[in-house]
């Protein structure tokens, strides 16, 4: 999970167009339902919720746009401790539809957008802002308070809220960190969705135990594209003192400091060492061919411009890892990280190796790890899942540990798109998977015509593909983030 700052609009890939190249945007009826029994507008029927109210209202053709806060308690189980503001936004298409609820597992967007699962469904949208992911912060801020638990109590509270309102069928869903989001939220809270579908969501079950990504990196692609990889990554740290030099004059010029990893050289190794994981998180089998060629020979800025591009130099500045505190205090407490090795790195050109979450949070926060909580999440999926369904990307690191289904599991499913990336999605998946996948989406939002209950290889997504609203980008994040 990890990128330069420059590249969080995110990174262009072609995953969005496996089923809609070619499409052109449609022209979308105007938002319906928008009314209640008692003629109320859609607008105040949301802010007649209690602790609900308006940041703005935004314009999209064919729906209606609200950025809202929801006062939530800072601690679900002591209500009386104090609250804090948390964002969401709805996209409101008509309460005649069925909603499906989406968390990234960071920041929310306030601009319109619909995910996949909205899409296939034609429905609405509600989106909520992760936790202690600023402005939604308490303040002071308890960081004890910030576990998988609250999170999905968090959601609980929400669907709650809404529900009156959007009375039909309801799916969870989210991508990386969101897709953990909306598995943790349907172990703790099973009888809210209809559904559920996670995006390349990892499953660090046992944090101590990561042999499976060293034998991810070791089969990935095509030799010659981790030889390349592997070269670059290496030369970046065999001329650390050049490098590092640059380095500090970027740090100097942008004003970046290093308080909270302890040095640049402790930063400037981290961003070196992201280099091959964030290649394959981020880009495709065919993108080998923009990694130069013969490392030993590149000159000092093809293998800077290659890193800063891919890992960037930014991630372990003090300002590169503010936005994401809650993140690493989150793998540093519950959600576990990987740690891999490098083979074809001499010894003496690693000064620190992966470095522990614990690095990346500043040091006024406490922080420890509870090994009970994946497994208590990953036990619960295998035996009790029920209708859900996992994606996740072939050449993704992160689907290294992946979640899996045992014999307990009903009407859930994990699947693969072959060749994709981070961003992999039902419509990368082969066409048997992706008209099944479809169809099961449908069956649980309660939208599913007779013809596709008959064969579902006639599922398609009810609303047509609409360029602005349905961009598939690979959600890039700075650093091991997922």
């Amino acid at each position: 999970m990890r990128k330069a700052l420059r590249w969080l609009l995110a990174l262009t890939v072609l995953i969005g167009t496996l089923s809609t190249a070619g499409a052109a945007t449609a022209a979308q009826p105007e938002a319906t339902g928008t009314t209640g029994t008692t003629g109320t507008d859609i607008k105040d029927q949301l802010l007649a919720i209690p602790g609900m109210s308006l940041i703005e209202e935004k314009p999209y053709t064919g729906y209606r746009f609200f950025v809202l806060n929801y006062t939530q308690p800072v601690d679900h189980r002591n209500p009386s401790k104090g609250t804090f503001q948390q964002r969401i936004t709805v996209l409101h298409k008509d309460t005649a539809r069925p909603t499906v609820f989406y968390t990234g597992g960071y920041n929310v967007s306030t601009n319109p957008g619909r995910r996949e699962p909205t899409q296939i469904v034609d429905g609405n949208q509600v989106s909520m802002e992760y936790r202690y992911f600023t402005p939604s912060r308490p303040a002071p801020a308890d960081w004890s308070k910030l576990d998988i638990w609250q999170a999905a109590s968090d959601q609980h509270r929400i669907f709650t809220a809404l529900k009156p309102i959007y009375g039909k069928k309801w799916l969870s869903t989210g991508g990386s960190k969101g897709g953990m989001t909306a598995t943790y939220y349907e172990r703790f809270y099973p009888r809210d969705m209809d559904g559920v579908v996670a995006y390349v969501a990892p499953n660090d079950v046992v944090n101590d135990e990561d042999s499976a990504y060293d034998r991810f990196f070791a089969n990935v692609g095509t030799k010659e594209c981790r030889d390349r990889l592997n070269a670059v990554q290496r030369e970046a740290l065999v001329r650390r003192e050049p490098l590092e030099k640059r380095y500090a004059e970027l740090a100097a010029a942008e004003g970046y400091t290093f308080t909270t990893i302890g040095s640049l050289d402790r930063a400037y190794e981290a961003v070196v060492l992201d280099y091959v994981w964030g290649f394959w998180q981020y880009s495709l089998l065919s993108d080998c061919g923009d990694i130069p060629a013969d490392a030993a020979h590149a000159t000092d800025d093809e293998i800077w411009t290659s890193v800063d591009t891919i890992s960037g130099f930014s991630a372990y500045t003090d300002q590169g890892l503010t936005t994401y505190t809650p993140y690493y205090y989150q793998a540093g407490t519950q959600l576990g990280a990987p740690t891999i090795k490098f083979p074809y790195i001499e010894k003496r050109f690693i000064r620190y190796g992966y470095q522990p979450p614990r690095n990346f949070v500043p040091r006024d926060i406490s922080m420890k790890f509870q090994p009970w909580a994946m497994r208590d999440v990953d036990t619960w999926v295998r035996h009790n899942a029920r209708h859900m369904l996992f994606v996740y990307g072939q050449n993704d690191p992160w689907g290294a540990e992946r979640f899996r289904l045992g014999k307990g599991a009903k009407d859930s499913y994990v699947m693969t798109a072959p060749g994709l990336n981070h961003g992999a999605n039902v419509a990368g998946l082969v066409a048997d998977e992706k008209a099944f996948a479809t169809a099961r989406i449908l069956e649980w939002a309660g939208v599913a015509s007779a013809a596709v209950q008959a064969d579902p290889a006639a599922a398609k997504p009810l609303a047509k593909f609409d360029a602005r609203l349905d961009k598939r980008d690979v959600e890039r994040e700075p650093a091991l983030r997922p």
